[in-house]
Parts: structure tokens; C-alpha cells; sequence
């Protein structure tokens, strides 16, 4: 598709950083690939690796509810750990249905909504990026030039929508909307009342106006009985190669995900206590 009225070049969802870092002399560049490199994980694990992990320990949803559900992909791949789960995806830009990219036609009965959730029903402007990936309901600390178009959508709460389409729990709740997940979450508090497991977006710097930062989405959801479980997807800013963004995957406090707290069985300690033993010998 071609590009969005406004732009005359690519907007990428990005940050200054990454034309500062074009603007850094060679040397610089290669010194910040390293601390990158050094600082990215050899191997990182996977949403879908969670989730099969959750359903190993009983997790049976009963409904997903996908934020910012873009081209379907994390849906698709929860799809094939909970089958039987039914699926909202809520998206406020219809141009990921069109994209070639998009494999929304491979989930099987699922519910499209094309809305912004937010705190409120009603109408929410969204800054749509070239790219749509980096679209927000929030201004980027880089300036307007980085914002993209301004469009009017749709807005919604996650309660009011589990409601309208009959979608009961227990939940699966994932969320992904560039620095407006607390506004997301203010309109799902019944929906977090019977939700088992979140997959929330947190920023370690605060890219977006009003977006928070991780402790403070951590602080939130506490406060609503969930702990972390998980840490997956993580991205790196290319400025200094420092943390930029994950997914904090939460369970409840008190829920099943968290019944036990023994590390191993001791059929698994004397198992690694004999791994041990056999490493220091080689």
C-alpha cells in the first residue's frame, strides 16, 4: 500500500536515537553494536514458549483478549497452545487486515473489533506511523515530526467488549499499544478480576508522553494481585545498546500458575546435583 497522506519519506516508530546514532562517527557505531551484542541474551524465550509452559500447569482460558492485535501473529500462536480459547482481537487500524502480512485468516472463529481500547467508549485521536507498528494514542518524546498522522477511532473498553460479544472467563489478556497500557488496563478492571495471565509491552525510558515505565506498570499491576511470571521479547534501543522495551508476562499472586513454590523435585535435584558432578570432572 502506498504511504499515508502528510508524510513525504517513511516514518519509522522510532525514536531521535536512531538518527543520532546514524549521525555517531564509524568507531562509535561499531562501540555501540558491542555493548548491544554483549548485552542481548544468546537466546531468549519466547511468548509462545509461556504460554505452552502456563498450559502445562493447567492454564485452560476461555477467552483471549488480544490489544493492539496488529497482523494476528501472537494470536495465532496462542491459538495453537489454547485451541479451544475464543479470541477478540482489537485493533483500531484496519489497514493490518490488508496487508499481506496479516494472518488473521488463519485464526480460526476469531472476533476482529477495529477499536482503540481505552478507559472510556466514545472517539480517541491514535498517531498513525507509516509502518502503523509504532501507531499510539500517545505523543512521542521526539518531537511531532516522529508522530505520524492524526486519526479519529473508535474507542472501547476491554469490559465493555468481553460484554457485547458474550466472552466470559477466565481470561488470557495481552497488551501491546506503544505507552498507553495503564489506559487500557482502567477499562478492563473486571476483565483483570477474572484473568489468569498478562502479556503487558513496559519502556525501561519514557518514549511517549504520559507513557509509563515498567516499575510503575509493575506497581500497577500489584496493586491489582498480580506478580511477574515471565520476561520475553526484549528490544534493545540502538543509541547505547540499553533496554529499551519486553513483555512482562504476569500471573496472578494467589492463582494456580503460582501454587507451588519448590524449585525442583527431588528427582530433578539429584538429577542436576549429578550433571554438576559430572561437568567438574571433564
Amino acid at each position: 500500500m502506498g504511504g499515508l497522506p502528510g508524510y513525504s519519506r517513511p516514518v519509522r516508530p522510532g525514536l531521535l536515537a536512531r538518527h543520532a546514532f546514524a549521525r555517531l562517527p564509524p568507531p562509535a557505531r561499531d562501540r555501540a553494536r558491542g555493548i548491544r551484542a554483549r548485552l542481548a541474551p544468546a537466546r531468549q524465550r519466547r511468548a509462545v514458549e509461556v504460554l505452552r509452559v502456563a498450559r502445562g500447569s493447567g492454564l485452560r482460558p476461555a477467552t483471549v483478549v488480544d490489544v493492539g492485535a496488529a497482523y494476528g501473529r501472537w494470536s495465532l500462536e496462542c491459538q495453537e497452545v489454547f485451541p479451544d480459547a475464543r479470541y477478540l482481537l482489537i485493533e483500531p487500524l484496519s489497514e493490518y487486515s490488508h496487508q499481506p502480512q496479516s494472518v488473521r485468516p488463519s485464526l480460526h472463529g476469531a472476533i476482529e473489533i477495529e477499536a482503540a481500547a481505552t478507559a472510556k467508549a466514545g472517539t480517541i485521536q491514535i498517531n498513525v506511523h507509516e509502518d502503523l507498528v509504532g501507531s499510539s494514542l500517545k505523543s512521542e518524546q521526539d518531537g511531532r515530526a516522529f508522530d505520524g498522522v492524526a486519526r479519529e477511532v473508535r474507542a472501547a473498553t476491554v469490559d465493555d467488549l468481553c460484554a457485547a460479544h458474550s466472552a466470559g472467563g477466565p481470561y488470557v489478556l495481552k497488551v501491546d499499544v506503544q505507552g498507553a497500557e495503564l489506559d487500557v488496563l482502567e477499562g478492563a478492571e473486571r476483565t483483570l478480576a477474572a484473568t489468569e495471565l498478562v502479556f503487558l509491552e513496559v519502556s525501561f525510558f519514557r518514549f511517549y508522553h504520559d507513557g509509563p515505565l515498567c516499575h510503575e506498570v509493575m506497581a500497577h499491576m500489584s496493586r491489582r494481585g498480580f506478580v511477574p511470571y515471565d520476561f520475553v521479547d526484549h528490544l534493545y534501543r540502538p543509541l547505547d545498546g540499553a533496554l529499551a522495551q519486553l513483555d512482562v508476562v504476569f500471573a496472578r499472586g494467589e492463582g494456580p500458575l503460582r501454587a507451588l513454590s519448590a524449585y525442583a523435585t527431588p528427582e530433578q535435584r539429584a538429577d542436576s546435583a549429578e550433571r554438576l558432578r559430572l561437568s567438574q570432572r571433564a
